[in-house]
């Protein structure tokens, strides 16, 4: 059977128009075509894209500046756990109202605990160093040879002299920043004074005794290398008059996190009522205070986002009013609203995306190469930044965490995503007779 041609009455059917439901699917080629076309500037109208060039740039630097800072935010925080915890320990154990008695059988009984990796006496005490050339306080802290040695802050940090035979030397061992202060090198002596000295019938008298140095350590924390005082735990005994007793036991654990199991094991173990104090209520309001300046440093930068992706509102509303006539034409061609919202959804969130990628790039390239670029504008332009007299360290740290970096891409793209979608709907329901009625 022969089917007959269509005659004049009757109309051919017509071919699907871009942008239809019919056409083509939601975010088609064409679309991306169009959001990469906008982008770009025409001859005589380069404002939208320059406003784009600008939005782009604030997001990328935004971006970077967020990454840097949260950074080394985390640098500090490890940097201190970990010069902090490697000095005085993980937990510390006093007995209440009195110094700790028969030490040596209750660090016996208390290595045998699970999770107690070491522990040590100490004997510990406020004292007045001074040399021919300074006088300043410090905190003398009598330890045992094979102790010290062990202290992940101490032993593994001596950059001057050693600490074999620390115990029979009759020595001193001091910080950088102490020797520094006071023009001290290996051998020289060092003067100490306490207070606590002997009594007579007019009272106590302050005890002065002259050290040699036999080491010098760099912990990197320069409050600990400026006051720390490390002396032979017999030595101390006899200084502070303690007789045979020390001051606290200290103890290395074989997860840090984990002190409240710690402390139950402990307590279960204990002999005798003791006060058991860990590291993280040791320094619980240093810390807090450290995470408080992160958090509320995090927000201040998000602001700078916020600002950053207001820009692409004000870039699209003028691309929408140049691009007026363009997408009139497009509805007359049979484009659907969602096609056109789309398009300019599109532009928008590419501006974000692209923005967000080179800021995680400039940011992490310059968090890795911090400490570096310090040291070379400080060399440069004979700057001081990061002293360490103001620092508790003596390097700025910087540590990358993806958390951290995966946070603040979300951050970006969603903000710059929900900057689009009112000059995208604008775009949408623009009328093409208003459009083309004065062109």
């Amino acid at each position: 059977m022969q089917v007959a041609p269509p005659t004049r009455d009757q109309a051919a059917p017509a071919a699907p128009a871009p942008g239809t439901s019919s056409g083509t699917r939601p975010f088609a080629r064409f679309e991306w075509a169009l959001a990469m076309r906008y982008l770009r500037a025409r001859r005589s109208r380069y404002l939208p894209s320059v406003i784009a060039a600008i939005s782009f740039i604030s997001i990328m630097v935004a971006v970077a500046t967020l990454i840097v800072v949260q950074s080394v935010m985390n640098g500090f925080h490890i940097e201190l756990m970990n010069k902090i915890i490697g000095v005085n320990g993980h937990m510390f154990l006093q007995s209440i109202g009195t110094n700790v008695k028969n030490y040596d059988a209750l660090t016996k009984t208390l290595s045998q605990v699970k999770g107690i990796t070491h522990i040590f006496p100490v004997v510990e005490g406020a004292a007045g160093v001074s040399s021919r050339y300074k006088q300043g306080g410090a905190l003398v802290r009598g330890v045992l040879e094979k102790d010290i040695k062990i202290l992940p802050g101490i032993g593994k940090s001596v950059i001057a002299g050693t600490l074999d035979g620390f115990d029979k030397s009759g020595g001193v061992a001091i910080g950088k920043e102490m020797a520094a202060q006071h023009r001290i090198q290996v051998g020289d002596e060092i003067t100490v004074l306490t207070a606590r000295g002997e009594a007579t019938p007019f009272g106590m008298t302050p005890r002065i005794r002259s050290y040699p140095v036999v080491a010098i350590f760099h912990i990197g924390v320069s409050n600990f290398d400026e006051v720390f005082v490390y002396m032979p735990l017999a030595e101390a005994q006899s200084f502070f008059n303690m007789d045979e007793t020390v001051s606290l036991l200290e103890a290395f654990t074989s997860n840090p996190a984990d002190m409240n199991g710690m402390r139950a094991r402990l307590a279960a173990a204990l002999p005798e009522p003791m006060m058991v104090v860990d590291w993280q209520q040791r320094n619980k309001s240093f810390f807090d205070a450290l995470q408080v300046e992160r958090t509320v440093m995090f927000l201040i930068l998000t602001l700078i986002i916020i600002v950053a992706t207001l820009s692409i509102i004000s870039g699209l509303t003028m691309l929408v009013k140049d691009k007026g006539r363009a997408i009139a034409i497009l509805r007359t061609m049979g484009a659907t609203s969602g096609a056109i919202l789309r398009v300019f959804l599109l532009t928008g969130t590419l501006i974000g995306v692209l923005a967000t990628i080179a800021g995680v790039l400039l940011g992490l390239t310059v968090a890795h190469n911090l400490e570096p670029i310090r040291q070379t504008l400080n060399a440069a332009f004979n700057l001081n930044l990061f002293d360490s007299k103001h620092y508790f360290l003596s390097r700025l740290p910087s540590v990358v965490q993806f958390r951290d970096v995966a946070r603040v891409c979300t951050l970006a793209i969603v903000l710059s995503v929900l900057a689009t979608i009112y000059p995208s709907w604008r775009a949408a329901r623009l009328d093409p007779v208003d459009a083309l009625r004065y062109e």
